[in-house]
């Protein structure tokens, strides 16, 4: 997700509600979401490019404006990082979300959870999930001259990563929303600025966290807002930076998992504005991500808008009777297929293994035909789930805290964890 600012008493974060009042586009594109679809991809496998973007124009583009803060560059070490992307994306069957923690103004428990634990960890390993990803904020902790990151926060970071090492789990960790920093400054004005403090954040992230083995695995962005061809192209720019700076570094992220965003992590917009994966010297060990929120007026508003009024039913068999006005009249199954498919047709089948970083149905208090409700958002998160698995994408459900309890590690909603379980093959 982007922003956040906390969870509503329907059980929505706010941030969904700030992307939602910024769509006013038809409801059928999800630009704000990343629902999607259809157009032609020019994607090339893994670690090869038909990018515009290039090392050096990257690199000229990014230099100058703050120290070089890769000092200390090592030999390149395969130790540990033998699987390619493809192959690390095969073992994660079923992957959750620590969100409104580590990407939280303010601070880790900014926004509402506690400070994440070994023992939370490991019940996200014993619940059966495979992986996790850790939204995560940067430009807060670094001095705003120098872009240097504190070490403070560089540590607990490393701390946190640990623990997931420790749960043998795989981990996905990015720049999150950030302020918008990066998000909202796709732009040919913003280009060199924001380029700059990419790679200097990069460097520094890449040589405090060099020594995890390939279970560590880094992610450029979140939701870069571009929405053009043009916006795009500099959106490519931006990857491509990340991945350098990263590889730069040495040692074994010679060799790391790297993950690239869609434009607004969109499924749609990822095949028909993508040019292509950027550069990589090392093959087949690039991601490319997008996230999964459509209907959003089934997933993200709490209330109706100009554009379209709340669903709360989902799926050929809950249309409810009760309240026909509020039964989706669009993007249930035939369209998860469809985008799903996209997602093969256009990158997993070409050797670019695909993420859903995000996706998730939540429960409302306003239904009046509950049943039909639950029976929706379940059998919404099993379908979505089920249909990514099939067609080789490795989901990453979105939790803030309704799904697990951060303090007790209590299972909130059982259901819910059941229909993403039997979704992913694992119950």
């Amino acid at each position: 997700m982007t922003k956040q600012t906390g969870k509503t008493p329907a059980g929505l974060n706010r941030r969904h509600l700030i992307m939602a009042t910024a769509c006013v586009v038809p409801l059928s594109v999800v630009a704000c979401g990343g629902g999607g679809g259809g157009g032609v991809s020019t994607a090339s496998a893994g670690g090869t490019s038909s990018s515009s973007s290039s090392s050096s124009s990257s690199s000229s583009s990014a230099s100058g404006l703050y120290p070089n803060y890769n000092t200390s560059p090592l030999s390149a070490n395969a130790t540990g990082m033998t699987r390619t992307a493809a192959e690390i994306a095969a073992k994660i069957k079923l992957a959750i979300n620590i969100g409104n923690t580590m990407e939280a103004m303010g601070g880790e428990t900014g926004w509402g959870n506690p400070l994440i634990t070994q023992a939370l960890v490991n019940t996200y390993k014993a619940l059966g999930f495979d992986a996790v990803r850790l939204p995560c904020a940067w430009d807060q902790y670094a001095d705003k001259t120098t872009a240097k990151i504190s070490g403070t926060w560089l540590d607990r970071v490393k701390t946190v990563v640990q623990y997931c090492i420790n749960a043998d789990l795989y981990v996905v960790l990015n720049i999150h929303w950030d302020g918008g920093w990066l998000e909202k400054h796709i732009d040919e004005a913003s280009k060199d600025a924001v380029n700059a403090k990419q790679k200097a954040f990069w460097e520094q992230i890449a040589t405090h966290l060099r020594d995890f083995d390939e279970r560590l695995i880094f992610a450029s962005a979140n939701e870069p807002d571009a929405g053009t061809e043009a916006n795009t192209k500099i959106l490519l720019i931006y990857h491509q930076t990340f991945i350098d700076a990263v590889r730069a570094t040495g040692g074994r992220n010679a060799y790391r998992t790297l993950v690239v965003q869609a434009p607004q992590t969109n499924t749609e917009l990822a095949v028909s504005l993508w040019p292509g994966m950027p550069t990589d010297t090392t093959t087949n060990r690039l991601m490319f991500e997008v996230h999964y929120y459509a209907p959003s007026q089934f997933m993200i508003i709490d209330k109706d808008a100009s554009w379209g009024k709340m669903f709360y039913y989902w799926g050929r068999d809950n249309h409810s009777t009760i309240e026909p006005d509020r039964n989706a009249t669009h993007s249930e199954e035939p369209y998860v297929d469809q985008q799903m498919l996209a997602m093969k047709t256009h990158f997993i089948d070409k050797g670019i293994p695909v993420i859903i970083g995000e996706y998730g149905a939540w429960r409302k208090t306003q239904p009046l035909d509950m049943p039909k409700h639950n029976a929706s958002v379940d059998f919404w998160n099993r379908y979505v789930t089920q249909q990514a698995r099939a067609n080789g994408a490795v989901p990453f459900f979105w939790d803030t805290g309704a799904l697990i309890d951060r303090t007790t590690l209590a299972v909130k909603d059982q259901a819910m964890l059941d229909a993403l379980l039997i979704g992913a093959g694992k119950k």
